[in-house]
């Protein structure tokens, strides 16, 4: 059994140590959370569950943040 596994991060391959959750696959990425959705094999992860859910080899991570302007 591997320690790390492979995700595609916004369309990039990422390494990530198995057992890894969505919010440790944003604290890798990001400074910070504020203004930050996700999307896991195109479904939209709450925040209040990143911490419990869990990534695996091969899922698709998108990583969108909120732009302002006029």
């Amino acid at each position: 059994m591997s320690n790390v596994v492979t995700l595609v991060v916004n369309g990039e391959p990422q390494e990530v140590p198995a057992g890894t959750t969505v919010a440790g696959v944003i604290a890798f990425i990001a400074p910070s959370t504020r203004g930050i959705a996700v999307a896991l094999n195109g479904g939209i992860v709450a925040r209040s569950t990143w911490e419990s859910t869990p990534v695996a080899a091969g899922d698709h991570i998108e990583v969108l943040t909120a732009a302002q302007g006029g």
